[in-house]
């Protein structure tokens, strides 16, 4: 409880797991903005860890749904350079000072805000279609880094996975089945970073309801609107908090 007896710390932490609601629910890249923004008010290894348990209960739902739609040669291949991406991302974090993991967390969300806004501008870069199997490893590992840095594996896995043109549900239930399995890659390396004492999973614990309830929300209002615009300024958010997150951890 001690973590969200802060009222500035509580609002920004139901805005974060809203984002990661709203991105389960249909919004994809949203969520990315949500560790981040909880490493305003909370250390970059802690806001990350209280958002894991939300993400993994919304895996099942994931994995769930799409269970029956996924490409498992691309898993497969991907899968192995995700975990050595995690293990780097576990010995990074282990081995360098707050400052210098807010630093790299901004750099990461400034880097994926940029790119969002170019791609939705037209641009695009992405493997070729015919890639073979260990290009695809080779972005895992960067999926594997950002995702244990920062929950922000989209890109690296978008670049590759997107040119091969995948059916809509296979590419949605690709997704889902191996980013769940890269969450749960990433609970033993939060357990060796001390990540996951009381208050974190409690506080974890009392936002997850709020997550689900965002992303039926989303799932609803997805129906009623044209997301453009919204993404847009999501994404132009992250470019801002991730250069604030990276002068902050340069000045130390």
């Amino acid at each position: 409880m001690t973590i969200l007896a802060d009222p500035l710390t509580l609002v920004v932490l139901v805005v974060a797991v809203i984002l990661l609601g709203m991105a389960k629910g249909g919004l994809a890249g949203v969520g990315s903005l949500a560790t981040p923004l909880a490493a305003l008010v909370l250390p970059p290894a802690t806001a990350a860890a209280l958002l894991l348990p939300i993400l993994i209960v919304q895996d099942v739902i994931s994995v769930w749904s799409f269970r029956h739609t996924w490409d498992g040669w691309i898993v497969g291949w991907m899968l192995p350079g995700a975990a050595i991406g995690v293990a780097a991302g576990w010995y990074y974090a282990e081995r360098v000072d707050e400052a210098q993991l807010m630093a790299a967390l901004g750099a990461i969300t400034l880097a994926f805000g940029l790119y969002r806004l170019w791609v939705e501008r037209g641009g695009r870069v992405a493997a070729a279609s015919r890639s073979p199997g260990w290009v695809g490893t080779i972005f895992g590992g960067v999926m594997g880094f950002t995702s244990q840095i920062a929950h922000a594996g989209g890109p690296p896995f978008q670049m590759w996975v997107t040119p091969r043109r995948l059916p809509h549900l296979s590419f949605i239930g690709t997704s889902a089945i191996l980013f769940a399995i890269v969450n749960w890659m990433k609970v033993p390396a939060y357990l060796a970073l001390g990540a996951f004492p009381h208050e974190v999973v409690v506080a974890a614990l009392l936002l997850m309801p709020l997550a689900i309830v965002a992303t039926l929300v989303t799932v609803r209002w997805l129906k009623r609107m044209d997301p453009a615009r919204f993404y847009v300024i999501v994404y132009a958010l992250m470019v801002l908090l991730g250069a604030k997150l990276l002068w902050d951890g340069v000045r130390g």
